[in-house]
């Protein structure tokens, strides 16, 4: 641990004091303000300032095609571990995951059901970070390392995550991971992706929406694998023409822990 980090963990007790969750103290002192972005976290589009209405990104991922094509779900996992760099250690405990696959009632603890049908018992489907209209991370963050960019995207700078896991403990989601080790020997050279930052030991990361893919007018990587499925849809939900809002019209869905007022991003056909 580099001495920036040890001088920060000294005086880190202050905000936990404080509150994780309350906007006081250091919550309160960093809310509102703009951060400094790094190379790697710019976001995808810049504020629109022509009166157009900003973006807000968002996904819609239907378990459905998941329960009927269980192999969707290594894909998707496959497709977004391998552009973003994410390490495979060795052991459970240091597993680092960006998005994975989970049963319904670890996805959806708020909705139990006491007689589960079959399907609903044993399928999986995908989690990962809802992008939250509201998120509590960003608030809780002392260094700005992570904050909500101008189109809804829950972006990290890397380099400026000091390991303080104050996210983490504020996302109610559990969609953070922590580098307790480090992580670029246990990246596969002959995949690695070359244009997106590797991480370090101490630093915290997580789901990022493809930010850097959609600067070059690609789709997410999860989206791409899931190929003509339509198992995940991705869109901008302020756009009432997108495919994504159209197919929200069209069926019942949910989102994680609706009740905890964080206005997730991504969406479930269950």
């Amino acid at each position: 641990m580099d001495q920036k980090r040890r001088n920060f963990l000294k005086v880190a007790g202050i905000s936990t004091l404080a509150g994780l969750g309350a906007t006081t103290g250091l919550g309160r002192l960093f809310e509102g303000a703009k951060p400094a972005l790094a190379d790697n976290a710019t976001p995808a589009h810049a504020a629109d300032n022509s009166g157009v209405k900003a973006k807000r990104y968002g996904m819609l991922i239907d378990a459905r095609k998941f329960r009927e094509d269980p192999s969707l779900g290594e894909k998707v996992v496959r497709a977004c571990h391998q552009v973003h760099n994410v390490p495979e250690f060795p052991e459970k405990r240091d597993e680092i995951k960006w998005i994975w696959m989970t049963h319904f009632e670890n996805a959806f603890p708020e909705q139990p059901t006491l007689y589960p049908d079959h399907a609903t018992e044993t399928a999986q489907l995908p989690i990962l970070c809802n992008h939250c209209d509201k998120p509590p991370c960003v608030r809780v963050c002392p260094t700005q390392a992570t904050f909500r960019s101008a189109d809804g995207i829950v972006v990290m700078d890397f380099h400026r995550c000091i390991g303080c896991r104050f996210c983490m403990a504020a996302c109610p989601y559990g969609s953070r991971s922590f580098n307790w080790r480090d992580p670029r020997p246990f990246i596969d050279e002959s995949t690695k992706n070359k244009d997106f930052p590797t991480r370090t030991r101490g630093v915290v990361e997580k789901c990022n929406f493809c930010a850097e893919r959609l600067r070059e007018g690609k789709l997410p990587a999860c989206v791409e694998a899931c190929g003509d499925t339509k198992a995940i849809v991705f869109g901008d939900l302020n756009d009432p023409t997108s495919e994504l809002r159209q197919m929200l019209k069209q069926n019942h869905t949910v989102q994680r822990n609706p009740s905890l007022g964080t206005h997730p991003s991504v969406f479930y056909i269950v």
